[in-house]
């Protein structure tokens, strides 16, 4: 059985998304206007990122910076024209005003994916009740994966909880994927993998540069050669 960790990369463009792919990158999240926190890209920068590499797409469907759903039938109408370009998997994740989950929000986007698969992002991260949301959350069509760093102050502080939630596989709520991101740096890799997490996702780590600057291939191989070895060391004699 393959032990091969999933290495998901921010890519805004088809330079990114070539140079991820080329430094090992298995998945890329798919946005544009970080300065925003990162919301949908562009019908015609999917399309040409979709004919560019061969690896998966999760594409971001979010109107505004933060976590409100805002007007969803617009969003709707994002989900599908993404849809009809060729998108077939996203990212996405709403609050309420009392930090809970938006489920008529969330459901009504998860019935338009029509069973593409998708992340519930780092939301997670400011829910009163992450274990409540959980539950909530646990039969929604189409999710497969949580995108968290455990606090939303960034992986230095919330390590501990997707360790945590790592442990609580097979309970209701938590068959999910955990996607380790938001602050990851190289020296968090050895304590998520001893925890069993097989799934990260980096943005400004692959740019050493920083946002102004592409992503960097040199830097995605670095993080896929830690991941690799990370994962040899797990294999039991």
């Amino acid at each position: 059985m393959s032990m091969r960790a999933v290495l998901e990369v921010i890519a805004l463009d088809v330079e990114d998304a070539v140079a991820a792919r080329a430094g090992g990158a298995a998945r890329l999240e798919l946005v544009t206007d970080m300065a925003a926190a990162g919301l949908p890209p562009p019908v015609a920068t999917v399309a040409a990122i979709r004919a560019a590499v061969d690896i998966d797409l999760r594409v971001m469907l979010r109107l505004t910076d933060g976590f409100a759903a805002g007007d969803v039938s617009r969003l709707v109408g994002v989900a599908e024209e993404l849809r009809e370009a060729g998108a077939d998997q996203f990212v996405l994740g709403f609050l309420d005003a009392d930090g809970g989950v938006d489920l008529a929000a969330v459901e009504r986007l998860a019935d338009v994916l029509d069973g593409c698969a998708w992340t519930f992002h780092r939301a997670i991260d400011r829910a009163a009740d992450r274990a409540a949301l959980r539950k909530q959350l646990a039969g929604c069509p189409g999710l497969d994966t949580y995108l968290t760093a455990g606090s939303p102050a960034g992986a230095d502080e919330g390590l501990p909880t997707p360790i945590a939630e790592a442990g609580r596989r097979g309970e209701p709520g938590y068959g999910q994927e955990l996607l380790v991101g938001g602050g990851l740096r190289l020296e968090h890799v050895p304590r998520l993998r001893a925890a069993g997490i097989d799934a990260f996702h980096i943005g400004g780590a692959a740019r050493p540069a920083g946002w102004g600057g592409a992503v960097s291939e040199t830097a995605v191989r670095e993080w896929r050669r830690v991941l690799d070895g990370a994962a040899a060391r797990q294999v039991v004699p």
